[in-house]
């Protein structure tokens, strides 16, 4: 089994990252800044914050938390668009009213919306790209291999989808409207699934050596789990993301890099 470590290349990135920002001030006096704007009190939104308050200062970038009720997203979100000292923005999902999230995420100038959910977002979305730079990091060539998608989620599923596509890649994707998973699965080479739910992928329907991207996320008697099923990580002849350290660490990264690419357009 050859693992696909997240963390490792995190590290890495997080590095070249603390580089950037410590050219930006030094050669433009600008201090990058995110904003993340919330309207629920959860534990696990709050875990998610502080991750990333802990990852900016790491990096010297600033991340300051709005907190607000959802009747003031629309003058928060206008107030941080026309802030300059704010080069990012993220509404912290889900909302009070998740029907709102759409209209919400659309407030947000696109030149702040680093994490790319809004209708007009000019920035790759994090976690589409932390699976890209993950490949990568490990040369696992994706040309001319049969990718299978798991889910067509707003946040992975879709924007993968999507990139995968206009870079010429064979994508087939499997979802609820997939009526035989096993055999979508059958020549799969590349399996990249992010459905959040526990077990979805068991081992007999996964072909020998393949690689296997695990960035689904749900909570399961209080343990954060994949979508993978427990007797995956039993087989020695996959290339297959840990249980924790795959995806999670590199979005984190590929999400503070537009934050840095939307300081830079403003230099």
């Amino acid at each position: 089994m050859k693992i696909l470590n997240g963390k490792e290349l995190a590290e890495f990135i997080q590095e070249r990252q603390a580089k950037d920002v410590r050219r930006l001030v030094q050669a433009n006096g600008v201090q990058p800044k995110l904003a993340i704007v919330v309207t629920v009190d959860h534990p696990a939104i709050e875990v998610y914050m502080r991750m990333k308050q802990r990852y900016g200062n790491e990096i010297g970038i600033a991340v300051d938390v709005h907190r607000v009720k959802q009747t003031e997203l629309q003058t928060t979100i206008e107030a941080l668009n026309a802030d300059a000292s704010v080069s990012g923005i993220i509404v912290q999902l889900p909302l009070e009213d998740p029907s709102q999230t759409d209209s919400v995420v659309d407030l947000v100038a696109p030149e702040k919306d680093v994490d790319a959910l809004g209708a007009n977002a000019i920035y790759q979305p994090a976690t589409p790209m932390a699976i890209l730079w993950l490949l990568a990091g490990y040369n696992v060539e994706l040309r001319g291999k049969n990718i299978v998608l798991v889910g067509r989620g707003k946040l992975v599923g879709a924007p993968l989808e999507r990139i995968l596509t206009e870079t010429g890649h064979s994508v087939t994707v499997v979802d609820r409207k997939t009526t035989d998973i096993a055999e979508a699965f059958k020549a799969a080479e590349v399996i990249i699934t992010a459905t959040g739910q526990p077990g979805l992928i068991t081992s007999v329907m996964i072909p020998a050596n393949a690689v296997v991207v695990d960035a689904g996320v749900a909570s399961e008697q209080g343990k954060t789990v994949g979508d993978l099923a427990e007797d995956v990580r039993e087989r020695i002849d996959l290339t297959i993301t840990p249980e924790k350290g795959g995806v999670g660490p590199l979005t984190i990264c590929a999400l503070f890099d537009n934050v840095l690419r939307a300081t830079r357009a403003t230099v």
